[in-house]
């Protein structure tokens, strides 16, 4: 009986280590920083970049003291007041090219309307809509491969069209 409890009393120490109670409590703040990383895999923005860059950093410091066992240690407020100080001297130079690039909103530098030409107009067009035929899986190309057989299709299909057209 006594054997039985020393066995039990083992594998509960075990199963409760600091070092698992610490990794649950520390599981949130990687969860966060993961969920940052998401979200610079993202199309985003320059600033929008920066941001998500000193978003990251921080994170990834919390969960390291986290995982070492030292929130809230005054080491980290030091490295981040020497990394302020560097982004602010860097965000100055920024701001000043900021001025010279085109803003997100705006993907082109015209306003002009953007105009599409088909291969054929006219009569020829219709004849051409009625001769080709697409076939099943070039609706939504699911590979490479398959977007390389239906652009050479539509090709070879052109090509016996302007054949038998003239």
């Amino acid at each position: 009986m006594h054997f039985i409890n020393i066995i039990i009393f083992i594998s509960v120490l075990f199963l409760f280590t600091p070092t698992s109670e610490a990794k649950k409590r520390c599981k949130p703040l990687l969860e966060k920083l993961h969920n940052i990383q998401a979200m610079q895999r993202n199309g985003y923005s320059s600033q929008r970049g920066i941001n998500l860059r000193a978003k990251e950093d921080k994170a990834r410091d919390k969960w390291w003291q986290c995982e070492q066992g030292r929130a809230g240690k005054s080491k980290s407020k030091t490295k981040n007041k020497g990394s302020k100080k560097k982004s602010s001297q860097s965000s100055g130079v920024y701001k000043q090219n900021r001025q010279i690039k085109i803003s997100a909103g705006t993907p082109f530098k015209t306003s002009n309307a953007i105009v599409f030409k088909s291969k054929y107009q006219g009569g020829k067009k219709q004849a051409w809509l009625k001769f080709y035929q697409q076939p099943a899986q070039c609706n939504r190309p699911k590979s490479l491969a398959v977007f390389v057989y239906c652009s050479e299709d539509k090709q070879a299909q052109r090509l016996n069209f302007e054949q038998e057209y003239k």
